[in-house]
């Protein structure tokens, strides 16, 4: 019929459209003037609302509403049903029970409901049977979804992404597995098993493994950290699994003397709280940690150990673990530009001699002040001149002309005061 008018194909509220609504409850709108922007009438407006707003605050808190409460807000059983763009908000509401509408939590209600309604099959029990045990036996042959829908047209009737779905979800017993190329067989390649460390058995990471629960507990991990390529300099770090703690100390070089000079270090500041920390040490295969005797020898008396080196599997640095997650908070501490510099670590973190700095710039005959000492005066004169000029000096000369002593100081007239009464009391 050309005369009549062709009624429009309904059509969904959209993500964007549910944001616009949601915006409009912000500002205070009304529902027509919402559906005058998007073009829709307004009981569409007004049911999406109503349909998909959730529990803000109370029990349920993030569900959907089933039903409003007798304690709540009254303003809630009309429009616009939610606590969006309400006033009291901003003064901290004191109901028990709120509501408000989400757009992102309203799409998500929408796609769950559509997609839970079109689960479940459009036929009676007797005819799915049917289909399904032609499918079976087609999938059985080898045949794929696309040829089954084609060949099977008249008597099933489905769509190739049905009959996929039907057996995805396991109907009639069956999986994807039982589809010819859905599952497809190809040899992986195994990775190779880790191999030991070059120092021996006696110190690989498996003997390690092999000590008691209580002393791999107390061990201390010890790795470097380089910065730059063009730095010589680099950091040694101690990390004690027992507490948690590392240490990092600056070494001039990464060589297998810098590091023992710097447990020698420790060693002597400290000889008994190094044999209680680090007695047993678990590092890396590098080059530095090449020299396990040297390491393990005493500075205080070189006939005796001080500790006990074992050393992961070769490129298994996760193995000491505790150390390489450290490093990477140690570097978000140290001072960036390109890369960290720990050559030029030491001249950024020394402070400056302030009171030597003073005595340089300081002139025969003049006095010199601290920064610090002359901002404060500056603001101490600045606060004052805020007193006398603001709002508070201007009430108390209001206050000093009304009483009829214009154009007086007031501290001449606290003197003239002062001299009358003194009179009535000599007289």
């Amino acid at each position: 019929m050309e005369g009549k008018r062709r009624q429009k194909r309904y059509r969904r509220l959209d993500r964007a459209e549910r944001a616009a609504i949601q915006n409009g409850l912000e500002r205070g709108w009304s529902c027509r003037r919402m559906a005058r922007e998007l073009g829709r009438s307004p009981s569409t407006v007004a049911d999406e609302v109503a349909r998909n707003r959730t529990v803000a605050k109370g029990p349920g808190k993030g569900e959907r509403v089933r039903g409003v409460p007798d304690d709540a807000c009254p303003k809630l059983l009309s429009w616009p049903r939610c606590c969006n763009g309400c006033r009291n908000l901003r003064y901290r509401c004191r109901r028990r029970w709120r509501c408000e509408y989400s757009a992102a939590r309203a799409q998500a209600l929408a796609d769950a409901e559509l997609r839970e309604s079109r689960i479940g099959v459009d036929r009676d029990e007797a005819g799915f049977e049917y289909a399904m045990g032609l499918i079976r036996c087609d999938v059985a042959r080898g045949l794929s979804p696309q040829q089954i829908a084609l060949a099977r047209a008249g008597q099933i009737g489905a769509s190739p992404s049905t009959i996929y779905r039907w057996i995805s979800r396991g109907y009639a017993g069956m999986c994807d597995l039982d589809l010819r190329r859905k599952c497809g067989y190809k040899p992986r390649s195994r990775s190779e098993p880790p191999r030991p460390t070059a120092h021996g058995e006696a110190r690989s990471f498996a003997a390690f493994m092999g000590l008691p629960e209580e002393e791999r507990a107390r061990a201390c991990e010890m790795d470097t950290v380089i910065g730059l390529r063009s730095d010589r300099r680099c950091l040694l770090t101690l990390y004690l699994r027992a507490f948690r703690f590392q240490l990092a100390l600056l070494m001039p070089c990464k060589t297998a003397e810098a590091v023992q000079a710097r447990l020698d270090e420790l060693e002597k500041a400290a000889p008994n709280a190094f044999a209680r920390l680090f007695s047993l040490l678990l590092t890396d295969n590098g080059a530095e940690f090449a020299d396990c005797a040297g390491i393990e020898r005493s500075a205080l008396d070189p006939a005796a150990g001080r500790c006990s080196v074992y050393y992961c599997d070769v490129r298994q640095s996760q193995q000491k673990g505790g150390c390489e997650r450290n490093h990477v908070e140690l570097r978000k501490l140290l001072p960036k530009g390109r890369g960290i510099s720990f050559d030029r670590l030491g001249a950024g973190l020394r402070r400056p001699d302030v009171a030597a700095q003073l005595r340089a710039e300081a002139v025969p005959g003049r006095h010199v002040r601290h920064r610090h000492a002359a901002g404060g005066a500056r603001r101490r004169r600045a606060r004052a001149a805020r007193r006398a000029g603001g709002r508070e000096g201007a009430l108390r000369r209001a206050r000093h002309d009304r009483r009829g002593h214009r154009g007086r100081p007031p501290r001449a007239r606290r003197g003239a005061a002062g001299a009358v009464a003194g009179g009535r009391q000599t007289e």
